[in-house]
């Protein structure tokens, strides 16, 4: 090896062990300080926007101001408008910000891992930047001595040799039942020089389009599944079909963390963000200065509810009497407080819509924001098959390919859900509760005790996708 290419070598060594160390510090959980400082940070833009409002344009028009921007009416109007929907605003704000998400720490016991004597070491690389990490994603082990001597997977491959690299290896028996290519995590041999067999903590953000084979080893009893027998018998190749997910996620073997040592219970994640596991995590939310999760998701929405209301309120007020016919007279006289403020409420208001919009998508699916990057690349990986069987412009027959593969297995985001609940209203009212009252005003009872969720039928005791034949008489 000449003098150059040892160079380099270290050059590359250093740098991926400064990337590892990163990764690891990024696993740290904030410090506390961190986490609440944006909570005094949302409060004192709330207080800035109410004294501008308030003092310098409702009151004005109250004292009949020689600059006011409108009459004595209009000022008393707006003013108990605007008080009533500040007066909503904090009370949300406050109960989603004392409201926990719920730690599973509290309620879960630490133990070992299941089926595990001797646990693989903790490895040294991240594989996302999410504040957290689905469960459904996770391998309780992973045979990475056999990926080291493959060929690293590239993205843009042939389909013959995808459709090559797809097949179950000769040794590999029957662990193709237990592994997905819309949740297969690749691993990269370099990571893994010292012959070590790490397991992937907890990956997110998996590619959709290469497989793995998993494992279990010989003290995990697995039980198989009611239709691994005949799941993948008369299909066609992995890469010309739709292959949902087959891990048996409900299993504890693929529910364990190591950083917490406890069982997660069902649809609970790790943040790192907080360093510890949250029950029905949706997602680290730095304005609350903790996690949205099974406690406090009601709050949450509902605190959306009313700043979107706030927001669109004193955006619109102020914009609209500022840009009056007569106000373009007075330019020089404009309050550049107003015109703060007015930015202010607008850049937070199309923040605050577009995150109700989502929640509400997402709750009447009866997912979560982590669960749905499952089925989003669930989606990419299909559109890219579709890419690979048919020319751009056959739009007809990859929709018909689609609706074929919809009534072989169902609907991904629905009938393909593990928490599907069979409508959008029982979704909705399993996290809004049925009084209307309940979905504006921060009250009530919590619904969710974060660990128990009933599973759709459509799926097997282990939590595998099975196809429509296999669903209950009464479903197909």
């Amino acid at each position: 090896m000449t003098r150059e290419e040892k160079t380099c070598c270290g050059v590359i060594e250093e740098a991926r062990m400064q990337a590892r160390e990163k990764n690891e510090r990024r696993t740290r959980p904030q410090p506390w300080i961190v986490r609440k400082m944006t909570i005094g940070i949302t409060l004192g833009l709330i207080a800035y926007s109410s004294y501008v409002y308030i003092g310098r344009f409702a009151v004005s028009m109250i004292i009949r101001d020689r600059e006011a921007l409108g009459g004595q009416p209009m000022g008393i109007a707006f003013l108990i408008i605007f008080c009533l929907l500040l007066l909503m605003l904090l009370w949300t704000y406050t109960m989603v910000v004392i409201t926990p998400p719920g730690y599973a720490k509290d309620l879960v016991e630490k133990s070992e891992r299941p089926g595990v004597s001797d646990p693989p070491a903790r490895p040294s690389w991240n594989s996302n930047d999410l504040q957290g990490t689905a469960y459904e994603l996770t391998s309780p082990t992973v045979d990475l001595s056999r990926l080291a001597s493959r060929e690293p997977v590239r993205a843009r491959s042939t389909l013959d040799s995808r459709i090559q690299r797809d097949q179950p290896s000769p040794t590999s028996g029957n662990d193709d039942s237990l592994v997905s290519p819309a949740t297969s995590t690749v691993a990269k041999p370099d990571r893994y020089s010292q012959g070590t067999n790490h397991i992937p903590e907890e990956p997110h953000v998996l590619n959709a389009l290469t497989p793995i084979v998993a494992q279990v080893p010989s003290t995990s009893a697995v039980p198989p599944s009611e239709s691994c027998s005949t799941a993948n018998e008369g299909l066609p190749p992995r890469m010309l079909s739709r292959r949902p997910p087959s891990t048996p996620v409900l299993l504890s073997e693929y529910r364990y963390c190591s950083k917490d040592e406890l069982i997660k219970p069902f649809r609970a994640h790790h943040c790192r963000a907080c360093g510890t596991c949250v029950l029905k995590y949706d997602h680290h939310c730095p304005w609350i200065g903790h996690c949205v999760g099974a406690y406090n998701h009601r709050f949450f929405v509902i605190f959306l509810i009313w700043a979107v209301l706030f927001t669109c309120w004193t955006f619109s007020t102020l914009l609209g009497l500022n840009v009056r016919p007569y106000s373009r007279m007075l330019v020089h006289d404009i309050d550049p407080q107003h015109i703060v403020v007015i930015a202010l409420t607008g850049f937070f208001g199309i923040f605050a819509v577009l995150m109700l919009i989502s929640q509400i998508m997402l709750i009447r699916l009866n997912q979560t924001t982590v669960e749905s990057i499952g089925f989003r690349l669930m989606r990419e990986r299909e559109a890219g098959t579709l890419a690979y069987m048919y020319s751009w412009y056959d739009f007809g027959a990859r929709r018909r390919t689609l609706k074929k593969w919809d009534q072989e297995w169902g609907q991904i985001g629905t009938e393909g859900n593990l928490w599907w609940l069979g409508s959008s209203d029982a979704n909705w009212e399993a996290v809004m509760g049925k009084n209307m009252w309940w979905w504006f005003l921060p009250i009530g009872h919590r619904l969710d005790d974060g660990l128990s969720y009933p599973t759709n039928p459509r799926f097997d005791s282990q939590g595998r996708w099975r196809r429509r034949k296999e669903w209950p008489s009464d479903l197909r």
